[in-house]
């Protein structure tokens, strides 16, 4: 069975204790502390292993701990450190916080490992401890816990193109005709339970990865059928292949499918209603004498004045296919290299920025200054050239008090506010 979401709960280790030990030796009178600090916890690590490609070992196996932290030892040794945890996920998996919903972390392209949950850091010993008035120190530092959290895994198939449409539209034959994908072939409503890829190779080195997305249906986006469970592998696709049954052979209108469908793109998520469309009128092999002709002058009218192009083919013979093929590419190469990536949004480590200080002060030349750890680390986790980034910041200012500050210091509209070498101006 395919699957391409889980739930599952990480953690990672707990930092060893320090010890409390004292130097201990024949004809050493007083010897001093030297007791060792504790070991690092381990790690909880997501890797990218290209071998897989569901989620279905996630059924199976629900929890992930890293290893604890061992406590330090007297004479100034050392506690091992916990082993990391390294959980492998296909390409293209998005982990996400189950509380909130929000992206920890998108596996694919260039992310192929990513330290989701870092281990405790191990606890001093109390050699760290000794001072001219405090010289035999009783006290050691306990190791720091480990964090945890229940996280959604969701595989969005990494593709080019998304190949959409009702089911039974010919999707599956026009996948085995330009790619080198074997798709299982029926005439039967959801055929294709899971999305399968394949490359188009169009020569000269010039090509693309499609992905076949399973028959959608009327109410997919509220999750009928198996709605959502499709719906999630367009969401990385630039360019989609609509894909209708120009010949109406179960019946249906060519012209209202296409129409459904976009309403449910739509209403999963607004953006994927606008990525570039191209439709593939197929079965044109079916039509007798000029009714065919008709049909693609009403989806041409229909479409076309929508900057969204109507190609007649044959997945069968073939027909039409080519010419589809090459413009799905200039659109790609107008769109660029630019990968789709699900930005970061839930930052694990934030929820240790509130023990940070930080000030808010106005200089010399009257500029506006924020600075201290908690700003530092949130500068550090923060994409500010994104906009969920800059959202994230700005929400950050407000929750944690700041722009109170800077209104209570009498900052006006216009005035620039510094944060690290990084200055912006204030609007209310």
């Amino acid at each position: 069975m395919f699957a391409d979401s889980a739930k599952i709960y990480i953690r990672s280790g707990k930092g060893g204790d320090g010890c409390v030990s004292f130097r201990r030796e024949l004809f050493v009178a007083a010897g001093g502390p030297n007791g060792g600090d504790g070991g690092r916890g381990g790690d909880l690590i997501f890797e990218i292993d290209e071998g897989l490609n569901t989620l279905n070992d996630f059924r199976h196996v629900r929890k992930y701990y890293a290893g604890n932290g061992e406590p330090g030892g007297g004479n100034r040794c050392h506690g091992k450190d916990g082993e990391d945890m390294v959980v492998k996920v296909p390409p293209g998996t998005v982990i996400k916080d189950a509380e909130s919903g929000k992206v920890i972390t998108d596996m694919n392209y260039e992310n192929r490992r990513e330290v989701v949950l870092k281990g405790g850091r191990g606890g001093k010993g109390n050699q760290h401890y000794a001072t001219p008035t405090m010289q035999v120190p009783k006290y050691a530092q306990p190791g720091k816990p480990g964090k945890e959290l229940t996280v959604i895994l969701e595989l969005k198939v990494i593709a080019d193109v998304g190949l959409v449409g009702f089911p039974n539209v010919g999707k599956s034959t026009f996948l085995s005709r330009v790619t080198n994908a074997k798709p299982k072939i029926a005439n039967y409503h959801f055929t294709t339970l899971n999305p399968n890829l394949g490359v188009v190779d169009l020569g000269n080195g010039d090509g693309f990865v499609i992905a076949d997305i399973p028959g959608l249906i009327e109410g997919a986006s509220e999750g009928i059928g198996l709605g959502h469970e499709f719906l999630k592998h367009v969401e990385r696709t630039k360019v989609m292949i609509h894909m209708v049954d120009a010949a109406s052979t179960e019946g249906r209108n060519p012209l209202e499918d296409i129409k459904v469908i976009n309403d449910e793109l739509a209403s999963y998520n607004e953006e994927l209603a606008n990525r570039p469309q191209v439709i593939a009128a197929n079965k044109m092999d079916v039509f007798y004498g000029d009714e065919a002709d008709s049909v693609i002058e009403e989806l041409k009218a229909e479409f076309e004045p929508k900057g969204i192009k109507v190609f007649p083919i044959s997945a069968v013979s073939g027909k039409g296919v080519q010419e589809l093929l090459y413009y799905v590419k200039e659109q790609l190469d107008q769109i660029g290299d630019e990968p789709v990536i699900f930005e970061k949004e839930f930052f694990v480590d934030e929820l240790d920025l509130s023990d940070e200080p930080f000030t808010v002060e106005i200089d010399e030349e009257g500029m506006y200054v924020v600075e201290g750890p908690r700003i530092e680390k949130m500068l550090g986790y923060t994409n500010l050239d994104s906009e969920k980034g800059f959202e994230f910041f700005q929400k950050f200012l407000k929750e944690n008090g700041i722009l109170e500050q800077l209104e209570e210091l009498g900052i006006q509209d216009g005035d620039t506010v510094r944060m690290y070498g990084l200055q912006f101006d204030y609007y209310k």
